[in-house]
């Protein structure tokens, strides 16, 4: 990753940004710069943690330590605020039983479609890998839906304040943005030589299935202890998949 790809993300995320300024009720730009800030510093970390700490010697090749690094941050964040924001984040064991169904059914559905999408276009016949099911099962789900479901969720909820209610549970632009901007993170990217990539289709399908069926999950369940696990079953499916 080159060091002007996290900067292309948000450069790329940025008219969101300014549509949710104009339409929101109330903006607070002190949260709106915060999020851009922790935004950057995990991806830098993250990167730091590939190049310098990387335990290629143990014969891992993926980047289990830029993750751990990234998965310090975010608890040191979340566990630096108050048991009423850590709540708000989603740090928390206590679930909203009321719709807590609903999210469920919704990403089991959407779990579904991409399971039979995905067996019939993905590539198939790789290798077993142990080291991949480990990491799949494990870091990404963890690390990233603390991220995106989590302390993003809530810095640009603050950062914004215009909400439409469903089912009593607030939506608003932070899950909008949070929601295309995995996707980005997964379809765009500069190379070291600044070649530019660009993958629609990934954006597109990654915005309208995976990220807005964990975003659907962790707003109804309350928490991003469902995410988590359905992030990471997502990951093995697709690891599953390519095996056969």
């Amino acid at each position: 990753m080159s060091f002007w790809t996290p900067i292309l993300w948000i450069s790329l995320i940025s008219p969101l940004f300014i549509i949710a300024k104009i339409t929101s009720q109330k903006t607070h730009l002190k949260y709106l710069f915060g999020f851009i800030i922790y935004f950057l510093a995990d991806c830098y970390l993250q990167s730091l943690g590939a190049k310098f700490l990387s335990l290629d010697a143990l014969g891992l090749n993926w980047n289990w330590s830029g993750k751990i690094l990234s998965l310090c941050l975010s608890l040191s964040f979340i566990l630096f605020h108050n048991k009423e924001i850590r709540k708000d984040i989603g740090f928390t064991f206590k679930f909203n039983r009321r719709t807590l169904k609903t999210g469920v059914y919704i990403f089991s559905g959407f779990l579904l479609f991409d399971l039979v999408f995905k067996l019939i276009l993905f590539p198939k016949g790789g290798d077993f890998n142990i080291e991949t099911f480990l990491f799949q099962s494990t870091m990404p789900g963890l690390t990233e839906e603390l991220l995106f479901r989590g302390i993003y969720l809530w810095l640009l909820g603050k950062a914004f304040t215009s909400y439409k209610k469903i089912k009593g549970i607030s939506f608003g632009w932070n899950f909008i943005i949070v929601t295309v901007l995995f996707a980005m993170m997964h379809g765009v990217s500069l190379s070291e030589n600044l070649t530019f990539n660009f993958d629609l289709i990934t954006i597109i399908y990654l915005t309208l299935i995976t990220s807005l069926s964990l975003g659907l999950l962790r707003k109804f369940s309350g928490n991003v202890i469902l995410p988590i696990f359905g992030h990471n079953l997502v990951n093995i499916m697709n690891a599953c998949i390519r095996l056969l």
